[in-house]
Order: structure tokens, then sequence, then C-alpha cells
């Protein structure tokens, strides 16, 4: 049995250790120690901006965010049907597992240094690697995200040295469909997928490389991911003798859109933030009645590991 960390410990009691919370505290002792982590990567401007966190519904076909620098425009896409041949309507990525696939599509691809991804063998090992069942209702899942992720129009924006810079893509440019043969289930897998070029050299330039393990602990909450990924992408930017503060409104708009009272939003954000906390241990901040000061904080991988030039 694994000795773990005081600063987890008090937060999960033995005792009482959901599956969710083990895979917390296994995580946290594991970085702690130092062992040897896996890297994975997300885009900065969906570390600053995120997807919906619940399904906004087929009809809504357009999602936009604006946080700090960085904008982001998804428009949902269509897909044929091989049956009728006829375009059909798929809905808005949403929740924790498209933020997964990306930062998965987003590490194969750096890894090899090529856009193009062999997907089913190796976005199934990354779905283990997660604690998620390689079949049944995770694996559906999967593919119905990454569907709507494949077919779903995205600009990233952000300005940096004092001028804009603008990237309209489709983030997967091309990719070989299986279709199920039961014309009632429309579950979509992609065999291989190709990046587009205009997507892989942004992320080339701007990738946050983050530590896979804190990744896979926090895979069960799209909030938890997108803390951690903010996190990961701001506080090592934060001058040391400048903290930043951010107030609860700005925090709420952040991540708490959603909420219709600031004190349930509140609450959730402070219970989020320590599950966070566990896993970035270098973390640095301040939170108090007022909101949020950033504090210049060690990355949680200590050097940017660009396997690609």
């Amino acid at each position: 049995m694994k000795k773990q960390p005081s600063n987890t410990a008090h937060l999960f009691p033995s005792e009482d250790l959901s599956a969710i919370k083990k895979r917390l505290v296994n995580s946290s002792h594991d970085i702690a120690m130092n062992e040897q982590e896996g890297i994975t990567y997300q885009h900065t401007v969906f570390c600053q901006t995120g997807l919906p966190y619940r399904n906004p519904g087929d009809e809504l076909r357009r999602w936009e965010r604006k946080q700090g620098n960085a904008a982001l425009l998804i428009n949902a896409g269509e897909i044929i049907n091989p049956i009728t041949q006829e375009f059909v309507d798929v809905g808005l990525p949403f929740g924790p597992k498209p933020r997964l696939i990306l930062s998965h599509l987003n590490s194969q691809a750096l890894k090899t240094g090529s856009s193009v991804i062999e997907v089913e063998s190796s976005l199934t090992s990354f779905v283990k690697r997660l604690g998620l069942a390689a079949h049944g209702r995770d694996i559906n899942a999967i593919k119905d995200q990454l569907s709507r992720l494949s077919v779903a129009t995205i600009r990233l924006g952000f300005v940096e040295d004092n001028h804009a810079v603008q990237v309209n893509t489709q983030i997967v440019k091309a990719f070989d469909l299986w279709f199920n043969k039961n014309e009632r289930q429309r579950v979509l897998w992609p065999s291989t997928i190709q990046l587009s070029e205009d997507y892989f050299n942004s992320l080339i330039k701007h990738a946050v490389p983050l530590d896979e393990r804190a990744v896979a602990a926090l895979s069960h909450s799209a909030l938890c991911l997108d803390i951690y990924t903010w996190l990961a992408q701001r506080l090592h930017r934060v001058q040391k003798d400048k903290p930043q503060f951010i107030t609860w409104v700005a925090l709420k708009d952040q991540f708490g859109y959603h909420y219709s009272h600031m004190n349930d939003f509140k609450k959730v954000f402070r219970k989020t933030l320590e599950m966070v906390h566990s896993q970035y241990h270098d973390a640095r901040f301040q939170l108090d009645g007022r909101g949020m000061t950033l504090l210049h904080s060690t990355p949680p991988i200590k050097s940017k590991h660009h396997l690609i030039s």
C-alpha cells in the first residue's frame, strides 16, 4: 500500500475512497515522488478557452468563448450518412472527452512529427491509460465526441506581439470513417486522422506540455481539465514580482458561465481547485473573498518537450 502524500490524504479519507478519489491520490503520490511522467499537450487557445461542459443540444450550432488574448469559435458540422447518402447534423463537442481527444491527437502529432495519425490502436491505448473502458459506454462516448470534433469548423484567435493571429480550420482535415452496420446507431470511428496543416503548424508553436498522469486523474471532469490546463499555461508566465489578481466575477465568466448563482459557483470552484492542486503541486495561488491571486510557479512539465523542430 502506497503512502499517500499529506496534501491529498486529508481531502479523501481512506475509508471512503471512490474510484476517482483513489486515482487522484495515487497520481498525486506518483507526481510528488517525481516518478517518470508521460507528456501530453494542449493548444494554448484551448488552455484559455473551453468547449461546452454539458451537451448544449444539437440545435445549438455555434459556440464562442473569449479569455484574455485568446478567442475560440466553433461551428458544429455535418457528416454524410453512407446509407442515405445525405448529410446529417452532428452536434457540438462537449464535456471531458473531446478535451482528452484533443490532447491525445496533439501528442501523437508532435511525438511522430506527422499530422497523419493512426487512431484505432493509439486511441484505444490512450483510453485505457486514462482508466476508461475500451468498450461499452466509455468508448462509444469517445467515438461520438471524436466524430463531433472531426467535422466541426474551428477558429482559433489570439493576440501576440501587438498583432492578431487567427487560424480558420477544421482541426481534422481528412479522416477515414468506419460505420456501424446497424442503421440505428450513428457511432462513427475514424481509423486514420489527418490534422489540418494550419492547426498542426499552430500547434508546433503554441503547444502547452501537460503531465499525462494529472490529465488522467482529472479526466472525469471537464472543469478540472480546464482549470488544470489554464494554470499550466498561465502560472509560469506570471512575473515573480507582479502577482496577477482575478475577481470572482471574472472567474465565473471563464469557468462558471452556466451557474446562475455566484455562491454555487464558488463552492464548486473551490472544491475543483483542490483536486487540480493535488495534481499540480507547484501551482501557487491565493483564494479569498475577493477572488484569486496568481503567483509565479514552476510549470507541471519543467521544460517544453517539443519532439519536432
